[in-house]
């Protein structure tokens, strides 16, 4: 059986085959405490997911499991603030915000390429496909999904402004 992939992309808005897939749930954030160091020169990241490029400026985030993922520098902003005395830009604990994301729990392998065009995360089955909104997707374990975010709507047709 073939990897379905799925492509992240430069502008924003949800991917017409996410929304259109009946497994897709709204899910929100946890909000929690996670440690950041932000990335001085270019380097790899190496993650459950697959390897991911990491740019000067972008965040690499430790969670709770000790999972490690990267945010690049524009989107990092919009989804985590700086916990005091952390200054933003600064490394130290931010607290993510509740953004709302749609979710498919998958059941079959799949790939997501980031932006970069270079970096790919792998997913099995069972593993949470996230659509961000805003172009960007991701892979998350079905452990780590339920400990970072709580589903709080079935379908996309009840989609609305956070």
């Amino acid at each position: 059986m073939s990897r379905l992939v799925f492509r992240s992309r430069e502008q924003g808005g949800h991917l017409p085959e996410v929304v259109a897939d009946p497994h897709a749930v709204i899910a929100r954030k946890r909000v929690q405490a996670i440690r950041v160091q932000f990335a001085t020169e270019p380097c790899t990241l190496h993650t459950r997911e697959g390897l991911v490029q990491v740019n000067p400026g972008d965040a690499i985030m430790t969670g709770v499991g000790g999972e490690h993922w990267r945010v690049s520098h524009d989107r990092f902003p919009h989804r985590y603030e700086p916990v005091p005395p952390t200054v933003a830009g600064q490394s130290g604990p931010y607290r993510s915000q509740p953004i709302r994301v749609l979710a498919i729990q998958m059941d079959r392998p799949f790939e997501v390429e980031l932006r970069d065009g270079v970096s790919r995360l792998h997913g099995e089955p069972g593993d949470w496909l996230l659509d961000y909104g805003d172009g960007s997707l991701g892979v998350v374990a079905p452990t780590i999904f339920t400990g970072t975010y709580e589903i709080v709507g079935a379908r996309p047709a009840a989609w609305g402004s956070p």
